[in-house]
């Protein structure tokens, strides 16, 4: 897909929504965009300023119209995680709607690239990096991080005992 600028890339957002969506790069563009220069924190120390672009969570939130049990988001990446099986991280809905999150589809301006998370990243800026997920390919709402993995919220804490909340 990344050599076909991801033209057939399509965002399935379901779950426990009364809206299920599946969106194209160009759908996404066209819902909102919003930009924000952020400072971002990695768990191994280093930290680093770009400016992200995307559409704000907040507004996916709104377009897919959560359940009242619906109460964490599921990242799903194409990617894997250190020890094999498909990368994923969960978020609270709460935590998504605030203003600082963002499914990223640019970086200094310019469209994600992809040792970035093209086609979509997620920015979460108030809590580490390994919680922003990188080569999304879907999201699902859910009612606990529990029905995941072997339950602890990603698979970074699944594999590694990383925090839940890393909040900075």
């Amino acid at each position: 897909m990344a050599h076909a600028g991801f033209q057939g890339f399509r965002l399935k957002v379901g779950g426990l929504v009364e809206n299920p969506v599946e969106l194209s790069l160009l759908d996404i563009a066209k819902l909102e965009h919003f930009e924000d220069i952020t400072m971002h924190h990695c768990i191994q120390g280093w930290s680093g300023i770009a400016k992200w672009g995307g559409i704000p969570m907040k507004r996916l939130v709104e377009l897919v119209r959560p359940k009242p049990e619906a109460r964490v988001v599921a990242f799903f990446s194409f990617g894997e995680g250190l020890y094999g099986g498909t990368y994923y991280e969960t978020q609270t809905v709460d935590n998504l709607i605030k203003a600082e999150c963002l499914l990223a589809t640019h970086m200094n301006g310019q469209p994600l690239p992809e040792v970035y998370g093209a086609p979509l990243r997620l920015r979460v800026e108030n809590q580490l990096g390994y919680k922003m997920v990188k080569w999304i390919e879907r999201i699902e709402f859910i009612r606990s991080e529990k029905e995941l993995g072997a339950g602890e919220g990603g698979k970074n804490e699944d594999d590694e005992y990383f925090d839940l909340l890393p909040n900075i």
